[in-house]
Formats: C-alpha cells, structure tokens, sequence
C-alpha cells in the first residue's frame, strides 16, 4: 500500500431542522393551543484514532464527508429526530489542521482518541416552545441553526520510538527488515524507498520498540533536493535517532566520512532542534570489511568524524553485532517512556 500522508478533505456537518408552527385541531376542542415541536440537531463530524492504520490512504478517495441533516418538527408535540454523526478513523498521530485559519483542530496521539471536527447545526424552535401566559397562541417558529463547514489538511507524523537517518543505499531497509517483520522494498540503486516505513522490532516476550525507516538524505536536502527532506518531520516525534553510515561503499571514491559529515550539516541547516536530538551512529556493511582491518578502520573514521556519542558496528546483512544495539535501544526507549511528548513545531508547516 503507497504511504499517504498528506490529504486535504472537506467536511459538512449537518443543518438542524427547522421548528414546526401548528395548533392541535380536534373535534370538541376548539382552543386546543400550540403543538408545534422542535427541529432535530444536525449530525456532526468526529475523528478518532485507529492503531490499526497506518496511511491516509483511504482520505485520498473519499475527500467529502457530510452528515444528514436534521429532521423539522411536526405537529401533535413530535419533535424531530436527531441525524446521525459521522466518525472518521484515521491513523494514530495524524494532525488536523484547518486550511483557512492554519489552526490546528486535532492532534490524534492516543488509540480511541475522539475529537470534533465539525459540530452539527442545533434544531430550530415550534411554536410550542414560545408558549407562555401571555402568548396563548404563538405563531412564531425558528429555521434550524446551519452545521459547521470546514476544508481540513490531514497530515500523519509517524509515531515511532526510533528513526533511521543516512544517505541513499546505507542500508536501512535493509536493518529494518532484518529486525522486524516490515518488508520495505530493497534495491542495489538509490532512494529505493520511497515512502517512510515502520517495523516493530521485538527485543523479547512484551519488550518491543517502533523503527521508522525514511527515504535517504542528500547534500541539499535542506533546499529540498531528494526525497528525504518531505518527510524528516516524522523524525520529529522519535526518541533516538540513528545515524546509519555506508562503512563499505562500492566506489573506492566515496569518503564515509565525508558523507556522513554532509547528512549531519544538512540535519543541523533543516532544523537545530532536530540535529540536537539524541542521535547514535551506526556503522553499517561491516561484512564487507576484512576483520582483520575493521578496528583500525573504526578507529581512523571515529578520530576524522570526532564523534563522542554512542556507536555501533553492525551488518544489516548478517544481523552481526545487531542484537546489542536492539537491546541497547529498547532499554533507552524504555527509559523515555515517561517523558512528554514534545509540542509540533511550527516550523515543520511549510
């Protein structure tokens, strides 16, 4: 299924129904009095959040959503019925913004969170209900108040508790996949993913951590070259990053060091807050390496790229030196987990 996470939709809510002016007319009851009841309200519009979607897929299609109207009121004291409301699923950590003011409505962090989007329109007054001592014979009646309209861009920020940051062919698909169970689209060339991608990585029995796997980072990419930069927001909402390094690149030309230097500087040039989130490096491809000149080719890149953080030599390949780094990360997360969420940047809008 193609990653949506971006859709712009319209929502109506419905109009109530207007009151009814009637007198009660029956045979031996000549000042019966007023009988006219109540419109019914308009239905409204909810969101809720689904923990089982994962995309916007479904908005792409379907981008008008209207609740039915309320129905008026009748004579003999009927009032109307009440419309039905509409909820709409959407994913967790899907962001509603209204187009027209650039308000945010919503924000859907939690399973079973229900907002309103659009509030239906209350029911109009009978007759009946103006009534009194001193107006035995009320004629007036109100039309139903109109349901809220609004045009809504939904945007998705991945919820996940780690997010993979490197250049195009670093391995990443490859690490997420030999991790977890997600089946990103692999490839020998290139921003072969394309859309981010989410895995579930399992340390052990209920011990379990999100990964978000997002397309490559370019020289540029603050400026809007490549593919990575539409969706380094999903990083925002991430605990830890890591910095996945081609420890092995196949052109003798290319400096790990150097590429890796670049992805860091376009991270700091994007956002400062992004670049100074918790970030690891991971030294991938290492089964491409002899073993008997990988310490002191760690070493020589650690002393040029002057790294103090945490690091990790592994191979996504053959998962080496994979399970201390997966634990590692499950009992940082862990750790995280009591900590707030952080408030949405507002510089990510644009």
């Amino acid at each position: 299924m193609k990653f949506v996470d971006e859709v712009t939709i319209d929502v109506a809510a419905g109009n109530g129904g207007s009151g009814c002016a009637s007198f009660r007319r029956e045979k031996f009851i000549p000042f019966g009095g007023p009988d006219g009841g109540d419109g019914g309200r308009g239905g409204s519009v909810y969101a809720i959040g689904d923990r089982s979607l994962n995309t916007l897929i479904d908005f792409r299609y379907a981008r008008r959503h209207e609740a039915r109207n309320g129905e008026a009121g009748r004579g003999s004291d009927c009032n109307g019925a009440a419309a039905e409301d509409i909820v709409l699923r959407m994913p967790v950590g899907t962001i509603v913004r209204d187009v027209e003011t650039d308000e945010i409505v919503a924000e859907l962090l939690e399973p079973d969170q229900k907002v309103l989007l659009a509030k239906g329109g209350d029911g109009g007054f009978g007759n009946l209900h103006f009534k009194s001592s001193t107006n035995r014979a009320p004629r007036q009646k109100t039309p139903g108040w109109p349901g809220e309209a609004k045009t809504l861009k939904l945007e998705l920020r991945v919820l996940a508790d780690v997010g993979l940051l490197g250049q195009p062919n670093a391995g990443k698909s490859t690490l997420i996949a030999a991790v977890s169970n997600a089946r990103p689209k692999i490839a020998d060339y290139p921003f072969t993913t394309l859309y981010p991608n989410l895995g579930v990585v399992r340390v052990a029995p209920e011990k379990s951590f999100v990964m978000a796997d997002i397309p490559g980072l370019i020289e540029g990419a603050a400026e809007g070259a490549g593919l990575g930069h539409q969706f380094l927001r999903h990083l925002q909402r991430t605990r830890v990053l890591l910095h996945l390094v081609d420890f092995a690149p196949l052109d003798e030309g290319v400096d790990p060091v150097a590429e890796a230097k670049a992805i860091v500087a376009e991270l700091k040039k994007y956002d400062p807050e992004l670049h100074a989130k918790p970030r690891w490096l991971v030294l991938n491809k290492v089964d491409m390496v002899p073993a008997g000149e990988r310490e002191a080719k760690v070493k020589d890149f650690l002393k040029r790229f002057k790294w103090k953080g945490p690091v990790y030599v592994i191979s996504g390949l053959t998962r080496e030196g994979c399970e201390p780094l997966l634990r590692d990360l499950y009992e940082y997360v862990a750790a995280q987990k009591n900590a707030p969420i952080p408030e949405p940047d507002p510089r990510f809008d644009s």
